[in-house]
């Protein structure tokens, strides 16, 4: 028996059922004071059993949220059900006892992915690809810092960069134009066409069977530090946590193209992705290409495990390319072609966007962005913390694209001080340093941290 007297309901084992899709539905019970079944013990027993979790899944309905109103007999339930009949179903004994409301409802995710509280969820009609909200929901519960919920980019906090040099696959920072592509390994195919003796469709199997290469790398999103920009620009308002360092496991690029065989006009090779949408009114998939020399490069990798477990899907499962110390628009996820051309590459992601411009007397200059540029960052301490007087540790990682780290220095208040770099240095990926120094005076500290790599770049 539960409120009202009325009867457990027979099982309804929706649950049963292999990927019943559930609905969100917020419910609202109100009784009369007179009624209320707190008020006697064993009513107030057989309520707590029915809305159990064992209970409650058995009839189809999962129980994410429960409350009542102090004083006001009423109760709120948020629920996911097949459908609202379902729930109806489940509330028939609380409708004995007073009134049941049940309201569709949606969670903030989705509202905001979807772009309003009464916009549709965007969906995509090419291919499978993940929910953006329930990829959104899980960005942040691994705590990264969403700027947009779809298409989903969000970065890596800047407690989180700090420790060792692998960043966990969970808060790597995310970088997407589209929706994520949600591919089966088992029916993918890589096809290798163009300025080629030998077309190829392989298999993941194929590409498993062929020489394998783990590398670490950094990669960072070229838009990284945004926020920062003066005069500002339009773009995804990065921070500075889009950077992140993985092992790479994967098959050399180079390995697929002379498997391939590359014919006299060859001259660049451009990558495509799954992830598709559409930009100024046109059908457009994300593409970039390398010249044939730069994806010959012996690292560049066909990447299918990141940090030894398979691509996860938000990172391209489950192949994507690796272009070592370049800015991570080169390393397309979800590869699904590769196509050698004759001729410099002009679309979208190429030929319009990621560009440097600035202007040189009454001439605009552009510089197609390829190379990392040398960056160093300060993890600890955290700005606006309080600080004892006395030692203090700073510390942080570096970065280059042009070659490995070769000293960092540190200023504080205006004293510049160099700092010790912590472990080996890495050709592909980011450099710890620490420095260890007094600040013995109250008041404000001001830190700036500069890198120098090998090739002199500061």
């Amino acid at each position: 028996m539960v409120p009202g007297g009325g009867p457990v309901n027979p099982l309804h084992n929706s649950f049963d059922k292999v990927n019943v899709p559930m609905a969100l539905f917020v419910v609202r019970h109100q009784h009369g004071a007179e009624r209320c079944p707190a008020q006697d013990p064993y009513m107030g027993a057989a309520l707590l059993n029915y809305l159990s979790r064992p209970n409650v899944r058995q009839q189809g309905i999962r129980i994410q949220g429960e409350a009542v109103v102090q004083g006001e007999h009423t109760l709120y339930l948020i629920v996911e059900a097949a459908d609202e009949a379902n729930v109806r179903v489940f509330m028939q004994p609380f409708q004995m006892a007073g009134s049941v409301d049940i309201y569709p409802a949606s969670t903030c995710t989705r509202v905001v992915a979807s772009g309003g509280c009464a916009a549709s969820l965007p969906t995509s009609e090419l291919i499978p690809t993940l929910d953006p909200a329930e990829a959104c929901q899980q960005a942040i519960e691994a705590g990264l810092v969403v700027h947009r919920a779809h298409p989903l980019n969000c970065e890596t906090s800047i407690p989180a960069l700090i420790g060792g040099v692998i960043m966990p696959n969970a808060r790597f920072y995310v970088r997407n134009h589209f929706h994520i592509p949600n591919l089966e390994a088992a029916t993918f195919w890589l096809t290798v066409r163009g300025l080629v003796d030998r077309p190829l469709s392989l298999a993941m199997s194929d590409l498993r069977n062929m020489r394998s290469q783990t590398l670490v790398v950094t990669l960072e999103c070229a838009g990284n530090g945004r926020t920062r920009f003066d005069p500002p620009i339009e773009g995804e308002k990065w921070n500075l946590g889009a950077v992140s360092t993985a092992e790479w496991t994967g098959v050399p690029l180079v390995e697929v193209l002379d498997r391939a065989g590359m014919q006299a006009s060859a001259r660049e090779v451009l990558f495509r992705g799954a992830d598709s949408g559409t930009v100024d009114g046109q059908p457009t998939h994300f593409e970039r290409s390398l010249s044939l020399g730069q994806a010959r490069d012996a690292d560049v990798l066909l990447a299918y495990a990141m940090n030894g477990e398979p691509l996860p899907i938000q990172h391209g499962y489950p192949l994507r390319l690796i272009v070592p110390r370049w800015y991570a628009v080169a390393a397309v996820k979800w590869l699904t072609t590769i196509e050698v051309i004759g001729v410099p590459f002009a679309g979208y992601y190429q030929g319009n966007k990621y560009w440097y411009e600035w202007e040189r007397g009454a001439h605009l200059v552009r510089e197609p962005v390829t190379l990392q540029r040398v960056r160093a960052l300060i993890t600890e301490p955290r700005p606006n913390e309080e600080l004892r007087r006395g030692e203090v540790g700073i510390r942080g990682v570096a970065w280059s694209g042009a070659a490995p780290i070769a000293r960092v220095e540190i200023s504080v208040s205006g004293v510049w001080q160099e700092a010790r770099l912590v472990g080996e240095r890495n050709r592909y990926s980011w450099q710890w340093w620490e420095l260890i120094t007094r600040v013995d005076e109250p008041g404000d500290i001001l830190l700036r941290a500069r890198a120098t790599d090998l090739a002199g770049r500061t």
